[in-house]
């Protein structure tokens, strides 16, 4: 990290300002050279930025001294006139002067290793940059202001107050210690196990505010799945004929319901069929609805009775569609929303009835949620490693204390605590430039 780095900090392309970051040990030097000198810290301050004799832009310059800064080194902010030329201008003169264009995620991930934040923060700026709905703002806002972390130190502590005890009797069995001292650790292993299931059944809710909810239309040929996908995303994406057959792949479209991000997603009908693209359609259709959030079974007037009984689940909603033509009973026990995409008759009602059921299952406020695979995995680890230490303990405290250890290993990697350079590429990858 010796080497002083700079990116292009706003999108490119022509706009009205265009910013460029700044950090590392040359920040200062490289302002002097830039005619940018003297700057008091943190306060914006006007200078003519010119190199090697040519007037680069009238900008408007920020400086902050290390640690006080997002990395933790020295950096600074060069607010540009937003014009390509301005901007290539600029970029040529850091070059010239022994900077170097920052690699994705590099600013972010020099402030984890300067300290300024872990693991879990650091993986928070990439989502709120990428957030479109208030719920993953929200969400990534959240863990940002430290809230997942301070759980997951929380579950550290106690996990080590737990190996403390088991250690004790291991380390000191001949000082004056109470009897089977590591046993105590029990009740204290018993609550940290429970609340690692309680984090890992949150991975699903944080993941999907995150990447979005999947529904899948699926029903019958000509049941009108894919009227009532153009209807719902308020577009025509998908083709719609009278003839059965028509859709024979998954379309998928993103939108936003209720403030969360939904991807939408528009089947093959269900039916038996000679023709072989058709029968790729359908065994797609089948498997895209076992990976669904929720299900939307489509059916119209007509369609066989009980069609749908061997695939529906817990959970799924009926759409009892083209309601204009007339209306059939559906399976006692499923809720059912009829509508027709005709008149749209019954539309504001499924867009009410999904958005209640999004808040229902994403708006959860007892946990901070789980929001990516690399957390709930190492989450089962450390509760694998718990449940294991816990029945160690009654008959040998340093097989328990083994797990323990393990345990502790799992959660430290979640923040970056121990163990993270295997993990950096992996969390950072994924970053825009000049950030």
């Amino acid at each position: 990290m010796n080497e002083t780095i700079f990116a292009l900090a706003t999108p490119p392309g022509r706009g009205a300002i265009a910013v460029i970051r700044l950090s590392g040990p040359e920040v200062e030097p490289t302002l002097t050279a830039l005619g940018a000198t003297p700057l008091p810290p943190r306060l914006a301050s006007v200078r003519n930025l010119s190199h090697d004799g040519g007037h680069i832009d009238q900008a408007l310059v920020l400086r902050f001294v290390a640690p006080h800064s997002y990395t933790g080194e020295d950096a600074a902010e060069l607010h540009l006139h937003g014009g390509r030329a301005v901007v290539e201008a600029a970029s040529q003169a850091l070059i010239a002067l022994g900077l170097r264009p920052a690699e994705p995620g590099e600013f972010t991930r020099r402030a984890f290793q300067n300290g300024r934040m872990d693991l879990a923060q650091a993986e928070a700026v990439a989502d709120l940059i990428d957030a479109e709905t208030a719920a993953q703002a929200k969400q990534a806002l959240g863990q940002l202001d430290g809230r997942l972390s301070e759980t997951y130190a929380g579950f550290r502590r106690d996990l080590l107050t737990a190996l403390a005890l088991v250690e004790a009797e291991i380390d000191f069995p001949d000082e004056e210690v109470p009897d089977n001292l590591a046993r105590t650790a029990g009740p204290v292993l018993d609550r940290l196990a429970e609340d690692l299931r309680r984090a890992v059944a949150t991975a699903r809710r944080g993941e999907r505010v995150r990447d979005g909810y999947r529904i899948v239309l699926i029903g019958e040929t000509n049941a009108g799945k894919s009227s009532l996908f153009n209807a719902l995303i308020a577009r025509e994406a998908a083709i719609v004929t009278p003839i059965a057959g028509t859709t024979r792949d998954v379309l998928d479209a993103e939108l936003v319901i209720g403030g969360y991000a939904v991807t939408l997603s528009d089947t093959a009908g269900l039916r038996d069929s000679d023709d072989p693209v058709e029968a790729e359609g359908v065994r797609r259709a089948r498997t895209r609805a076992e990976q669904a959030d929720l299900r939307l079974w489509v059916r119209a007037p007509g369609d066989p009775e009980g069609a749908a009984g061997a695939y529906v689940r817990p959970g799924d909603l009926i759409v009892a569609n083209k309601a204009d033509l007339g209306v059939d009973e559906v399976e006692p026990g499923l809720e059912v929303v009829r509508v027709s995409t005709t008149n749209r008759e019954g539309l504001q009602a499924l867009h009410d009835w999904i958005a209640a059921r999004l808040a229902r299952d994403l708006s959860g406020t007892d946990f901070p949620a789980v929001t990516r695979e690399r957390h709930r995995l190492r989450l089962m680890e450390a509760l694998a490693a718990v449940e294991a230490g816990r029945s160690a303990l009654a008959v040998a405290p340093e097989m328990a204390g083994d797990d323990l250890r393990r345990a502790a290993d799992s959660l430290a990697r979640v923040t970056g605590a121990i163990g993270v350079e295997d993990i950096l590429g992996q969390v950072f990858a994924s970053f825009c430039i000049g950030k």
